[in-house]
């Protein structure tokens, strides 16, 4: 009876070569094995890791609290409104330039309707009401503004042609008021907020 048995004796040098690349290729992978679980990725040793990158995010959406640098509505009651002209007598032919100014006591900046939609210049004569700028005006312009702390904002002019003005009389000629020496005063209102004074001057 034949059997088969493996030849005895030096073996090929392709054998020694695989075997070779086998333990080598086996050394890398228990290299490779202990470098991942040296320096691989860890958990976080800080429990709140992720709880602090989800708030980051919500925080990110949350409008940044009130500053210096955003206002709030004035009180009306803080507020110092006061009518000014840009002479104190007019010679004939000058025409008197009103306008007025805002002022603020509140400790924080505020903002305040103040547009030309809710002006009113009203010129006067003892109680007697001379001029409105109310009475002919055709369009005004909403606007608010903002007031620093104690510092007075000033309005732009308008100018008063020295006449009798009535809301009828706003396609017509009106009548040329006194002068001479003739005193009047300046009263302005900004919506409900009325000046503190009015202010004197007069027309030669």
């Amino acid at each position: 009876m034949s059997s088969f048995r493996t030849p005895v004796g030096p073996q090929s040098s392709s054998v020694y070569w695989r075997r070779r690349l086998i333990v080598g290729l086996g050394l890398v992978a228990v290299i490779a094995i202990i470098l991942l679980i040296v320096f691989g990725p860890k958990a976080s040793s800080n429990p709140d890791a992720s709880g602090s990158a989800e708030t980051s995010t919500a925080e990110s959406n949350t409008p940044a609290a009130t500053d210096s640098t955003v206002s709030t509505v004035c009180d009306p009651a803080k507020l110092a409104l006061e009518a000014i002209t840009d002479a104190t007598a007019y010679d004939s032919g000058q025409q008197p330039q009103l306008s007025f100014s805002l002022k603020s006591t509140m400790t924080e900046p505020c903002t305040i309707e103040a547009g030309s939609d809710i002006q009113e210049f009203v010129v006067t004569s003892g109680s007697d009401e001379i001029w409105n700028s109310k009475h002919c005006q055709t369009a005004g312009e909403a606007r608010s503004i903002v007031l620093q702390p104690g510092v007075p904002v000033q309005s732009s002019s308008i100018e008063w042609d020295r006449t009798r003005s009535a809301s009828d009389t706003c396609e017509s000629d009106r009548p040329v008021v006194t002068a001479e020496g003739a005193s009047y005063h300046l009263e302005v209102s900004v919506g409900d907020i009325v000046s503190e004074s009015t202010k004197q001057f007069l027309l030669n």
